[in-house]
């Protein structure tokens, strides 16, 4: 729809840009909370603003975080590279080499998708426990990465099927065998696809709490798990919790930031077949 009239222009950017306030009314709340001292946090005072500037709350959420953060870098880039790594030679096999049988596998992979993550949670942490990976980071790697698979599968998957058929007739033709021409041909081709993949995963496995709370304790939690924790039993500090939930928060908002547009990018490259 082409909006032409000037009055109309008016009104539509003006609903947007009170849509916009309202939906950043949260990030306002939690941004003022964090920089006040802890006297003047309460419900009467939520909207008004610190009258002096303290940092104290993110020194001490910082503190308490630190370790738990470079625990989540751990999870986090070895999980997120592996699962695009499988999912894009899934997706490679199961749309240039297809053979008997690879729709109906493509679907019990993709069945993983819906299996609630409560419905394993028992079999999954004694099997972790029987291979000594219980309350460690490798375990839990190899559960987002296993879990990653069928999403990573399903976008490498889509965005191969754009590639053409006779570019890998070629190379056949030429000598080229499977690794090859994964190496030479597909995976130069994919670069917007692992940007998609991994900002995905990146994200997801960033923000995930249910299995880093349960898979592992004290010393090896993800910084989501550290957070909660910092809730305290007896008195709850809004301020430092709302300084934790933005340093926490940090680092995906600024892979959105700086690679967002990659993003959108890469998702509409694999949209269009031909």
């Amino acid at each position: 729809m082409v909006i032409k009239s000037p009055l109309s222009k008016l009104l539509v950017y003006t609903f947007l840009i009170i849509m916009s306030l309202f939906f950043l009314m949260p990030i306002y709340v939690m941004i003022i909370t964090s920089l006040k001292p802890i006297d003047e946090v309460s419900l009467t005072q939520m909207w008004a603003l610190p009258s002096t500037v303290s940092f104290e709350a993110y020194a001490f959420a910082f503190e308490r975080l630190a370790p738990n953060f470079l625990n989540t870098i751990y999870l986090v880039v070895p999980a997120t590279i592996l699962s695009a790594l499988f999912g894009s030679l899934n997706g490679y096999v199961l749309s240039k080499w297809k053979f008997k049988g690879s729709d109906w596998i493509f679907t019990a992979i993709l069945f993983g998708m819906f299996i609630p993550y409560q419905s394993i949670l028992i079999p999954m942490i004694q099997f972790l426990q029987t291979v000594g990976l219980y309350n460690t980071i490798p375990g839990l790697i190899l559960v987002h990465v296993v879990y990653g698979i069928p999403i990573t599968t399903l976008i490498f998957r889509n965005f191969y099927a754009s590639v053409p058929v006779d570019l890998i007739e070629a190379a056949r033709i030429d000598g080229a065998g499977f690794l090859s021409i994964y190496l030479k041909i597909i995976f130069p081709l994919s670069i917007s696809g692992f940007v998609v993949v991994c900002i995905w995963q990146f994200t997801n496995i960033w923000n995930e709490f249910l299995f880093a709370v349960t898979i592992t304790s004290t010393g090896s939690q993800p910084i989501m798990v550290a957070l909660q924790n910092l809730s305290g039993s007896q008195i709850v500090q809004w301020n430092v919790q709302m300084a934790g939930a933005l340093l926490a928060a940090l680092p995906t908002l600024l892979v959105y930031i700086f690679v967002g547009k990659y993003f959108v990018r890469g998702l509409l490259a694999g949209s269009v077949k031909g």
